[in-house]
């Protein structure tokens, strides 16, 4: 084998089933070694911020990582922010970059970069095999790095002339590690029976959960603490994935900006976290604090990102709430809205319609508020939202989730502002055929920058009035955006509208694309 093949047929027999590429001519042999490698799936993006987000969707879906495929330091660059987004999620990801051939690189062509400073960015280890006799080490290295718990973005550097060069046996032996993350480190009793205690003695205490801890049985646990010690439990505010639905404890999420996560705690003496890091802001704002955990409050941590919180809350209900139930919601769906769509309206039609087992993928900012509400009673379904704050996940995450359950509907719903970042996801929708219906909340401004403004203080002129928050003039054709990139699409202004559209895309094979026009919220 040359050093193109030994990296993915290594790969391969680890586990690792897809690759989402955006190639170039220094990526070329590895494109071959795709085409001729069993057990890899090769699945093209236009754009590498599409590739990457997709590999995050999948990671988080299936819970293993895939690998991604990029050209040089401009095509890592290219895909950093979705990248960042999924080193926040702390998702597993083998993200292969090529480079140029070894004896090239002093010449300064062109494309020349630093790829390690790039990549060293994610705060991911960083390796490049030296020659095609070291890539199987290097990738059994790297897939062993990305597992590491809680999950990390492992890059492997490969130039040219080590993707090309022969001299590989085809079967080099030697240990054959699984695309399985690691069990996550137990937390220490003692830690858990510290908090028990902070918890028995009665003070006002909030509890922030996240990461892992917003599986089912971590949501069962959070619950049976709060009924059983009267602890107010709340989500982190961007989760990786979400249990959601009838059947399920449901808990608030922390608010957007300060003031709403400081009212949200107002009065606790202990803020406990578990799965997460301590609370703060998103952004900073004139006179309001960076941390937000109220003033005199304790912070204790239960689990720290990484370790078993699941376990450790666990534990912990058994010691402050032995024998309590979990609270959980009632499986029910809102009633069916009816004329123009608006914010509190458009969120009611997908509780009231969405399917079994569906994957909602939610890039909604400012217009989506209602939809936590509207879904708690509708039947479970997974909830994936953009962890790290760099808008355009949404539509790369739908894909990546579509990947990785191919049996379960994905619902990407997504602002107009974050969709127009990695449209070009649609078109891998309809090339690979994949069950995800898209709704495109069009209110033809950046509202969420609107809002901000007024948060900021950032100046006498009127924000909504001003160009650069604005979307209309021309107005974006999401219908037609998708048709030119196959796939069917339609537009609703009403419920009803919506409501006929949505129940048909979902039960048809294959994309499609609803574009929801709704008044700006702010």
């Amino acid at each position: 084998m040359n050093g193109a093949e030994s990296l993915l047929r290594t790969l391969a027999d680890a586990g690792v089933e897809v690759c989402f590429s955006n190639p170039g001519t220094t990526e070329l042999h590895l494109v071959g070694a795709l085409d001729t490698t069993p057990g890899m799936r090769s699945v093209l993006g236009l754009f590498e911020g599409v590739v990457t987000g997709a590999a995050d969707g999948y990671a988080r879906i299936a819970g293993k990582p895939a690998a991604t495929l990029l050209h040089l330091g401009p095509g890592l660059g290219h895909g950093l922010s979705n990248l960042h987004n999924a080193r926040r999620a702390n998702s597993p990801i083998v993200n292969i970059v090529g480079d140029h051939p070894t004896y090239h690189k002093p010449f300064d062509p062109p494309l020349e970069s630093d790829i390690e400073t790039v990549a060293r960015s994610l705060r991911g280890p960083v390796r490049r095999p030296e020659n095609a006799a070291g890539v199987r080490h290097d990738a059994v290295s790297t897939l062993a790095e990305a597992l590491e718990p809680p999950g990390q973005i492992a890059t492997l550097i490969m130039p040219a002339d080590v993707s090309w060069s022969d001299g590989v046996a085809a079967d080099s032996g030697g240990d054959r590690p699984e695309a399985r993350p690691r069990p996550a480190p137990a937390v220490n009793p003692a830690a858990i029976e510290r908090i028990a205690e902070v918890l028995r003695g009665g003070e006002q205490t909030a509890l922030v959960i996240g990461g892992p801890v917003g599986r089912a049985a971590g949501l069962r646990a959070a619950s049976r603490i709060a009924d059983g010690t009267g602890a107010r439990v709340f989500l982190e505010t961007y989760s990786s994935r979400v249990e959601h639905g009838g059947g399920l404890p449901w808990f608030p999420r922390l608010g957007f900006y300060p003031d709403q996560v400081l009212g949200q705690l107002h009065g606790a003496r202990h803020v406990i976290v578990a799965g997460t890091t301590v609370p703060v802001a998103f952004f900073a704002y004139p006179d309001k604090p960076s941390c937000l955990v109220p003033d005199g409050a304790q912070t204790h941590v239960l689990a720290e990102v990484g370790q078993d919180a699941v376990g450790a809350l666990t534990a912990l209900a058994d010691l402050v709430a032995p024998g309590q139930e979990p609270t959980v919601t009632e499986p029910g769906r809102p009633p069916m809205p009816a004329g123009a769509l608006t914010v509190e309206t458009w969120p009611a039609v997908i509780g009231a319609l969405l399917p079994e087992h569906a994957i909602v993928v939610d890039e909604t900012i400012s217009s989506g508020i209602g939809v936590p509400v509207a879904t708690a009673g509708a039947p479970r379904h997974d909830v994936l939202a953009m962890c790290g704050g760099a808008m355009g996940e949404g539509l790369p995450l739908a894909v990546g989730a579509a990947v990785a359950a191919p049996d379960r509907p994905v619902i990407a719903l997504e602002a107009d502002g974050c969709a127009i970042y990695t449209i070009s996801a649609l078109w891998t929708q309809a090339r690979e055929g994949l069950n995800v219906t898209n709704v495109i909340l069009n209110n033809r401004s950046y509202a969420i920058l609107r809002e901000e403004w007024h948060h900021l203080g950032a100046g006498s002129s009127n924000p909504h009035t001003n160009k650069l928050l604005d979307l209309s003039g021309p107005d974006i054709d999401f219908v037609g955006l998708a048709r030119a990139f196959g796939v069917p699409a339609s537009r609703a202004t009403t419920a009803e509208e919506f409501a006929e559209q949505f129940s048909r895309a979902v039960t048809e094979p294959g994309p499609h694309l609803i574009e929801v026009i709704i008044p700006p919220t702010a």
